[in-house]
């Protein structure tokens, strides 16, 4: 027998004594009333699994808001071996989860071991006092002065991805169907390679490959191919030594742990030599330069430095945030620009009213400085840029309805009540306010659930409606006022009524417009503002000078391309039959110069 064979065996020996035990605790769970879908067949793609938590991966759109309707804020679904978990939007729940109960939630296991082996010591793969004291030397990286200062030295970044985009048209800039999702997912990562790494990666040099970007760019996709793994990582971590988890890879008939294997020596080895020649920058009194430096990474390793010695991050743990920044700012940041992009689109009256107010924007700015440029080519400072009011409201409308992440996973690491806004109504009938929550469960904090909440955000939650963002004069609602969360506040302190998503008292705590995209609390989104920043100038840049509009490119039977949006975890743009195959990721828009008549 093959040592493949007897490794497969071991594995299913390994899932079927999970499921045994599983089944037998089963009946006495304290989760046994709360409503949720019935377990799906055994072989629901898999051998060996009972489960219906896959449909919130596969595509899981209209499945998900189908269990929001049915059963409301806490929703019981089984995972992996028919584990009971909870998918939870209540406002209340989130709130405890990431707020006031956030020692008792944390990131799960497979979660932090799988980053681990990823990225190293960085702030995803690490818990409790090690990853407070992470975010403490962090959190003033990511200030809002440290985006100001950013913000010109990687505005040529969107002019050359501009320049990229206008040399597919044709000459005369008639139009022309290009794929934005490359050339975004391009401009992303040189954002973060430049701006928070003080490197360029190449990206938008389509003559030059760079092994470090391939290697961020194809992690995601070759994990999703080994997904049903993550639940063996922690054992195998606490198990087994490097060496035989490396012959346990040789051995598994799985090709794309060995895929994940080589991408991880990439990621590191990569990101080991970045930190060295950041380390002999500062070290080094002769270079002129590095005075001047504003990339993120220069601003860490001052900012350490300067730290106590029990403050200090290690070297391993300012490693492991190299991988960490790259892969947090790439692929939910081109998501949403090119859903930005494609709901722009759709809506062709939105889109010249945003360029209308770019330029207005650019106009008044080049008046008050005395340029003498072209309107188009100005460039605005941050609190000029971040500040235009309609282009605000589309970017936190697209986040907010379309959240390039959908859902977040917690594990309860001891039992716990979890207190509920809107009460849900039990197996037995009975209309309940809290959840018992065992020490071990899985919580499924669903973005999307919380985003489309009807009782917080309005009856046309669903709806891509901006203006909900601005008031009649078109100014931003709550204008002057702190919207966005500091790290680590209580959203309760903050002074937001009268503003979206806050009705009746009863609001979420996100850090970002109590939207619950870049979460709350503790394990917020460090790099939100930075995200935001650069989303809000890729737009700004490329509106002023391009008209975007839906492929009309039709097939000999005269069906028109179509654009469908997976929800695979991220949401990712793909394009229906028979034009493509629904799996390959894409997003063809028909791109021309801009004319008079693309104005309001």
């Amino acid at each position: 027998m093959s040592m493949q064979a007897i490794a497969g065996l071991l594995l299913v020996a390994i899932l079927l004594w999970n499921l045994v035990s599983r089944r037998l605790s089963l009946d006495r769970s304290p989760l046994s009333t709360v409503s949720g879908p019935r377990k799906e067949h055994w072989l629901t793609g898999m051998p060996c699994f009972l489960w219906n938590f896959h449909r919130l991966f596969k595509d899981g759109l209209n499945y998900s808001f189908d269990l929001f309707a049915k059963y409301g804020g806490v929703t019981k679904v089984y995972g992996v071996l028919g584990a009971e978990q909870l998918l939870v939007s209540d406002p209340r729940a989130l709130y405890h989860i990431l707020l006031k109960d956030q020692d008792i939630y944390h990131e799960s296991d497979m979660f932090v071991m799988t980053n681990k082996l990823l990225f190293g010591e960085g702030l995803i793969s690490t818990l409790g006092e090690q990853h407070r004291k992470q975010r403490k030397m962090l959190n003033p990286v990511f200030s809002l002065a440290n985006m100001r200062s950013l913000l010109p030295t990687i505005q040529p970044i969107a002019d050359t991805l501009f320049e990229h985009l206008r040399g597919e048209l044709p000459e005369d800039g008639s139009t022309k169907e290009v794929d934005i999702l490359p050339w975004m997912a391009r401009g992303t990562l040189e954002y973060v390679g430049r701006a928070v790494l003080g490197i360029s990666l190449d990206m938008l040099d389509t003559m030059k490959s760079n092994k470090h970007a391939d290697a961020i760019r194809a992690v995601a996709h070759t994990g999703l191919k080994v997904f049903f793994l993550r639940p063996l990582v922690p054992m195998a971590m606490r198990n087994l030594s490097r060496y035989w988890r490396n012959k346990l890879v040789d051995w598994l008939p799985f090709p794309a742990l060995r895929e994940l294997r080589e991408i991880s020596y990439v990621l590191d080895s990569s990101a080991r030599k970045v930190f060295l020649e950041r380390k002999a920058a500062m070290q080094d009194e002769v270079d002129s330069d590095i005075g001047s430096r504003r990339d993120l990474m220069t601003i860490m390793l001052k900012a350490n430095v300067s730290m106590s010695a029990h403050d200090r991050l290690s070297e391993e743990e300012l490693v492991g945030q190299i991988n960490t920044f790259l892969l947090g700012g790439q692929e939910t940041t081109t998501s949403a620009l090119a859903r930005i992009l494609y709901v722009l689109a759709c809506e062709p009256y939105a889109q010249a009213r945003l360029r209308t107010e770019i330029r207005k924007a650019k106009e008044q700015y080049a008046s008050e400085h005395d340029y003498e440029e072209d309107w188009e080519r100005v460039h605005l400072p941050y609190d000029a840029l971040v500040n235009i009011p309609f282009l605000d409201a589309v970017v936190r409308e697209t986040l907010r309805v379309h959240p390039p992440t959908n859902m977040i996973n917690r594990t309860c690491t001891k039992d716990a009540i979890l207190p509920l806004q809107f009460p849900v109504r039990s197996t037995t009938g009975e209309e309940v306010t809290a959840i018992h929550v065992p020490a071990g469960t899985n919580i499924i904090m669903s973005i999307l659930g919380a985003n489309h909440e009807k009782r917080v955000w309005g009856e046309d939650a669903s709806e891509w409606r901006p203006e909900r963002w601005l008031n009649a004069n078109g100014e931003r609602i709550g204008f002057g006022k702190n919207l966005d969360l500091a790290f680590g506040e209580e959203s309760a302190g903050q002074d937001v009524d009268g503003s979206p998503g806050y009705r009746n008292g009863v609001k979420y705590p996100g850090v970002y417009a109590t939207m619950m995209t870049f979460l709350g609390g503790g394990r917020a989104c460090i790099g939100f503002k930075f995200a935001e920043m650069e989303i809000k100038q890729i737009i700004s840049s490329l509106l002023c000078q391009l008209h975007f509009s839906l492929p009309s490119a039709m097939d000999a039977d005269g069906v028109r391309k179509e654009i469908y949006w997976r929800m695979d975890g991220l949401q990712v743009p793909v394009v229906r039959p028979p034009h493509s195959d629904l799996k390959t990721m894409q997003c063809p828009l028909d791109i021309r110069l801009v004319q008079s008549s693309d104005f309001c």
